[in-house]
Formats: structure tokens, C-alpha cells, sequence
């Protein structure tokens, strides 16, 4: 069977260059799946789980925005960051979570931080949904 060629690259480093049977994308606005042979693409990513399969083997990624490239045998991911869900803690990023909603609770909808405190909730709750999904 044939194979998909992963690249995974954020603006730091090269951190993947595997071969999958497939890929689940958080593209935007959900996930979708790529499987040799799939059309060409070109999609923006939303922050969520980058989830490759080989075989019996399953490794999954949080990927914080980016841009995918889809070609017939190719999964290239262009991300802001991306690390595997088993390096969140969760506990962290459930108390971040936490303090900015509280923040964004007192804020007002035109103010400058209200954008800055919602970006985090947003952020802070992906996170926690990449590690803790089935």
C-alpha cells in the first residue's frame, strides 16, 4: 500500500519527516483526513491535534495554527508550534485556562485585552482538548 510522506515543520526546526497510512489535520473550520491518492489542498490550520497512523502505530501532535499542503502522497504542516500531546501538562494549562477566563470575565468586549485574554482561553482550552481526547 502506498504511503503518505509527513513533514511536519515549525519556524524552529524540522520536527518530523515519517511515512503515515494517514493523517488527521485540525484544519479549519474541523479535522479531516488524508489518505494516499487524496486531492490537492491547501488549508489553514486551527490549534488541535495532528494525528498520524502506520500500521498499528498511532502518534499524535498539538499543532498551534499553521497551514497544511495536501498532495496525492504528501502531508506537509506548516505550524507556529507543534509538540506531542503526552509533553502538555495539563494541570498548567487548566490553571491558565482558568485565570483567563477570570480575567475576561471583567473585561469589556472593546477593550484591547479582551482579544489578548480570549486568544489564550481559546489556546489554553485546544490544548487540554489534544491531550485529554480519546
Amino acid at each position: 500500500m502506498t504511503k503518505l510522506n509527513v513533514e511536519v515543520v515549525t519556524p524552529e526546526k524540522r520536527l518530523l519527516s515519517v511515512q503515515a497510512d494517514d493523517v488527521v489535520v485540525p484544519g479549519h473550520p474541523g479535522l479531516f483526513g488524508v489518505r494516499p491518492g487524496h486531492t490537492p489542498v491547501l488549508s489553514i490550520m486551527d490549534d488541535g491535534p495532528l494525528t498520524l497512523r502506520d500500521g498499528t502505530s498511532t502518534q499524535v501532535f498539538h499543532v498551534e495554527g499553521g497551514f497544511v499542503e495536501v498532495g496525492p502522497d504528501l502531508v506537509r504542516v506548516l505550524a507556529n508550534a507543534a509538540y506531542p500531546v503526552a509533553t502538555i501538562d495539563v494541570a498548567a494549562a487548566q490553571k491558565r485556562l482558568d485565570e483567563a477566563t477570570a480575567r475576561l470575565k471583567g473585561l469589556a468586549a472593546d477593550d484591547a485585552r479582551f482579544l489578548v485574554e480570549a486568544a489564550v482561553v481559546r489556546k489554553e482550552a485546544a490544548r487540554i482538548a489534544s491531550a485529554t481526547r480519546k
